[in-house]
């Protein structure tokens, strides 16, 4: 297959208009799982603006740190212990599950698989329960679990296996992640099961290694190697989870904007020159730099900077979804909101949760339901 073109038009319309809203359709109660992270926040959001959704629960072991109106925020434990008392309690009919830790640099291995794995076991425990109202589920996945390899196709398709078996830590517990859902899916087939796998996200507001890597002096890259990436930008992400929520997507989707960068030439859109790193003991040479906090890159990365990765993303578009963004346009995109920080800085103050200020404005008899009026 070809490299694929960039998209003719650019669409405009925010992720918050894949929300075909039906006035005379059935009322949804929504559970997202990791309310405080990144992703659950701006999915909650998203929600809170579709009048169908009656109810929205968060749950998450730290606080949100978006603004939402009616989102009911729930601490739970890393492995959603408590997770069948609050489906059984609420009654939800779709999951959507964003709390998956795709940064192995964000805590330690037996955390992260305490996350990833126990956490999702539970979930599913309790969504395949005898009383459990859940009909649909939305989990967020990651195209790392197709690795990298020099044997590698092209383009991965939702069928195509690995070239190799997973070895990193954020590989193996992905893959047994998905294979919590396979099995749902497989005893469970009264429950929609959506799986989305997400190429490398890129964005105004989000940090990954990769974005860390961008937005050093000079970018590292491996000698002998200049592979060819594939980004989906961050607004797409959202744009494609409400896709899946609003049509009952069923099976598994990549998620990645068209075409593909060698890593060259992503270094060159964002003004950056890149460094070269023998291709061999590439570790031990980064492993000072790292702990001093220059070079923050995980190891399964070393391999997607020597191989690069692509994934075939027409099975979700012949369902009828559009990006917003190719994956040029999403660096571009990146790198315009980076030098405009640098420029302006930072305008809004961070959103701080505080349990009583939220119980104030959403039940106090002294506040005005109707904001129209207010």
């Amino acid at each position: 297959m070809p490299d694929q073109p960039p998209s003719p038009t650019r669409l405009t319309r925010r992720a918050t208009d894949a929300l075909e809203i039906d006035p005379n359709g059935p009322r949804r109660r929504v559970l997202v799982t990791g309310l405080g992270t990144f992703w659950g926040g701006r999915v909650a959001q998203a929600l809170e603006a579709n009048p169908a959704v009656e109810v929205i629960v968060g749950l998450d072991t730290t606080e949100p740190t978006v603004e939402l109106e009616r989102t009911e925020y729930v601490r739970v434990d890393a492995n959603y212990s408590i997770l069948s008392r609050i489906v059984r309690a609420t009654r939800v009919d779709t999951i959507i599950h964003t709390f998956l830790v795709m940064d192995p640099t964000q805590m330690s291995q037996r955390a992260m698989h305490e996350i990833n794995v126990i956490g999702t076991m539970n979930l599913f425990a309790a969504a395949s329960a005898a009383s459990s109202t859940v009909r649909s589920v939305i989990v967020k996945s990651s195209t790392v679990v197709y690795g990298c390899a020099p044997e590698d196709p092209v383009w991965f398709t939702e069928s195509t296996p690995r070239s190799r078996p997973a070895r990193e830590p954020i590989e193996r517990s992905l893959e047994a992640v998905e294979g919590y859902v396979r099995d749902f899916a497989e005893d469970n087939p009264h429950v929609n099961v959506a799986l989305l796998r997400f190429s490398n996200v890129i964005g105004a507001e989000l940090e990954t290694p990769l974005t860390r890597l961008l937005q050093l002096p000079v970018v590292p890259s491996i000698f002998g190697f200049d592979p060819r990436f594939q980004f989906v930008h961050e607004d797409d992400v959202i744009k494609s989870l409400l896709f899946a929520f609003n049509n009952d997507l069923p099976g598994v989707f990549n998620v990645a904007g068209d075409g593909l960068l060698p890593w060259s030439e992503v270094a060159a859109l964002c003004g950056k020159r890149t460094v070269a790193l023998p291709p061999v003991a590439t570790g031990f040479l980064t492993s000072p730099l790292r702990q001093l906090g220059v070079l923050d890159l995980p190891e399964e990365y070393e391999g997607l900077l020597k191989y690069g990765r692509g994934v075939d993303n027409h099975r979700l578009k012949n369902f009828g979804f559009r990006y917003e963004h190719t994956s040029t346009e999403a660096v571009e995109a990146f790198i315009r909101a980076v030098r405009l920080r640098k420029v302006v800085g930072e305008n809004e103050p961070s959103y701080r949760y505080e349990r009583d200020v939220e119980q104030f404005f959403r039940h106090s008899p002294a506040v005005r339901k109707d904001r129209r009026q207010a």
